[in-house]
């Protein structure tokens, strides 16, 4: 259960999320004709021991991805969001935005795995023990990133704009924001905190991409979480809040911004992937949608 000021390493906790992720990309990446291919997917998943290569692998038959009411959704989601954010991207490169700001960086490896324009500047921001863990794997994989990188060690509970403006973030400067799998795990309130501190750094020409998603009903959150934790599926449930401050198309739009809101049933079918029924994974993929947005 989360407490005001809790903290993580990668394999527990919220940190743990970003290794189940990595595991879905990686599966994800395996298909004869996948949607993304993370190349570093896997060894983050190999390096951090346990479970975790097995089910990257797909050598672990009793794994939640591998299951037909869960995983394969879950794999496409990851699959189908991990593309929609990495043409978001290259959009924001091609308007000219040099500066990417990766809100809860966790084992995004974009940094290395984009053709980012010479003179682009990847801030990832997230705890130092996360930050640290990447490192660790990227080194070992002799791995060099496409962009200058910069390491902002913060907790996004806390003074994160400072702390990224002390690592030389110019907020005069257009820049391409991400929270992608990142709200969910935070309060209303931090949430709201959270939107107004991309606001306030953005300059006009900027971006902002959101994994966006409605709270489940309080009765199904409750059932949920009263499932005893044994695994990454079951303990997501202790790790999410279920709030959300208002949707992020009417907040960014509210504060003039230019925003589009892409459901990700929507994205999926365009991309050639089925929207899976509610008892497989459904009610997750109605729930989400991908915002994109522009400051003018």
């Amino acid at each position: 259960m989360r407490s005001d000021g809790d903290s993580w390493d990668i394999t527990t906790s919220v940190g743990s999320t970003a290794l189940f992720v990595a595991a879905a990309r990686a599966r994800e990446g395996a298909k004869p004709a996948p949607l993304s291919r993370d190349r570093f997917a896997e060894a983050f998943c190999r390096a951090a021991g346990g479970p975790w290569p097995a089910m990257a692998t797909g050598q672990d038959p009793e794994s939640p991805l591998e299951t037909s009411d869960f995983g394969a959704a879950f794999v496409n989601f990851q699959g189908a969001r991990t593309r929609f954010f990495d043409d978001y991207f290259g959009r924001a490169a091609g308007a000219r935005v040099r500066q990417v700001v990766i809100l809860a960086a966790g084992l995004d490896s974009r940094a290395y795995r984009l053709d980012w324009p010479a003179d682009t500047v990847v801030y990832e921001l997230d705890l130092p023990s996360v930050l640290a863990f990447k490192d660790e794997v990227l080194a070992a994989a002799s791995a060099q990133p496409t962009a200058r990188r910069v390491e902002v060690a913060v907790d996004l509970r806390e003074d994160w704009p400072a702390a990224l403006r002390a690592q030389g973030f110019d907020p005069g400067r257009p820049a391409a924001f991400i929270a992608e799998g990142l709200l969910i795990y935070l309060t209303a309130a931090a949430q709201r905190r959270l939107c107004e501190g991309i606001d306030a750094l953005a300059a006009p020409g900027s971006w902002v991409a959101v994994e966006d998603g409605s709270p489940m009903p309080e009765q199904e959150f409750a059932a949920a979480r009263a499932v005893t934790p044994a695994g990454p599926t079951s303990e997501f449930f202790h790790l999410i809040y279920n709030e959300q401050h208002q949707p992020s198309q009417d907040w960014f739009g509210e504060h003039g911004w230019d925003a589009t809101a892409t459901p990700l049933a929507e994205y999926l079918r365009a991309s050639g992937r089925p929207v899976p029924p509610e008892s497989e994974g459904g009610d997750m993929v109605a729930r989400t949608t991908l915002v994109v947005a522009t400051k003018g």
